[in-house]
């Protein structure tokens, strides 16, 4: 399988380190150009470009009410309103870069650091609620569930779970051969988590064990990221993103088209995977399944539409190519 791309988003002048999509489809990335850009996916066109970090933009992550976080090598997280395109607060804390950023539904940040610490800040008071220690390297990434739990993941190799309602250690999951650069929750409560030691990890958190390992990338995983319909994404050093089916635990596809390492990936609620890169570009590709495909054409058929409207539907959606053969973007 290759890319079947929509575009690819060129405004950045340097590394694009971190892409993620808010409610309404709007697209951040980050940059090591010390920006963000925000794109309008309806139109593909960059909207605004938000300055104010003095250092390159690492982590970015959207809540559910518009609001935008952004941590940075400058130390320091910034919260932006998307209405006002302004920048809200600064918080400061950390004493080494900010890696990684995520909110969860109560309108709590979470922050991992280069200074081993993830912090946990109140967004209506813009203050520091914990910190929580226990790694022995750098934390990379930070990801919630949605029963009240953070879990990180470290250059020491491990990731690490926490119980916000009590800001205490609940356990650590080892198994990964080199530092953990990535994890993420699917809506069922499994965790993914993407390596240096070039595979994904699969793991129980109920039963705190590792279901299964995911190969075939030949470099380190640089970001995972799940999507509403059971599939996983994972960007790597090696120039690709590859798609896992967790229901049968397989790849069910490789994207190429970046010319160097995919830093970052990201899905709407629409299908529509975005992947950030060191080539400096964000590339966007729609990921339909043969189960979207039938349920689609079930629908347009029991509304009436007729084959010629069907065909050219299909074919604006890039399902279907002007000879009527399916696309390679349907995996």
């Amino acid at each position: 399988m290759t890319t079947n791309l929509i575009v690819t988003l060129k405004d950045h002048t340097d590394y694009v380190n971190s892409v993620a999509f808010n409610p309404d489809g709007m697209l951040a990335s980050g940059s090591w150009d010390n920006t963000i850009k925000l794109w309008d996916i309806s139109t593909m066109n960059c909207v605004r470009t938000l300055v104010g970090h003095t250092n390159c933009v690492i982590s970015v992550a959207f809540n559910d009410v518009g609001m935008l976080a952004s941590g940075s090598y400058d130390k320091t997280i910034k919260l932006w309103d998307i209405p006002t395109m302004t920048c809200k607060g600064t918080l400061e804390g950390h004493t080494d870069w900010v890696r990684s950023v995520a909110f969860n539904s109560s309108g709590m940040l979470a922050s991992g650091s280069w200074d081993k610490t993830i912090k946990l800040w109140d967004i209506s008071t813009m203050n520091c609620v914990g910190t929580l220690e226990g790694h022995t390297n750098e934390v990379w990434s930070v990801a919630f569930n949605g029963a009240g739990m953070l879990v990180s993941g470290s250059c020491d190799n491990t990731i690490k779970l926490w119980d916000i309602s009590t800001m205490n250690y609940k356990g650590t999951l080892g198994g990964h051969t080199g530092g953990v650069r990535s994890v993420a929750f699917n809506g069922a409560g499994m965790l993914a988590s993407g390596s240096y030691d070039k595979t994904i990890k699969l793991w129980d958190i109920s039963t705190m064990s590792c279901v299964r390992t995911l190969e075939g990338h030949t470099g380190a995983v640089y970001s995972v990221a799940f999507n509403g319909a059971g599939m996983l994404a994972s960007g790597s050093y090696d120039k690709t993103i590859r798609l896992w089916d967790i229901s049968t635990i397989n790849c069910i596809g490789t994207l190429e088209g970046h010319a160097d390492s995919v830093m970052s990936v990201a899905f709407n609620p629409d299908g529509m995977l975005a992947s950030g890169s060191c080539d400096k570009t964000i590339n966007l590709t729609p990921i339909y399944t043969k189960k979207f495909i039938k349920t689609a054409l079930m629908t347009m058929n029991r509304c009436g539409l007729i084959d010629d409207i069907i065909d050219n539907i299909m074919e604006k959606l890039g399902v279907i190519d002007e000879k009527g053969n399916i696309t390679e973007c349907v995996i």
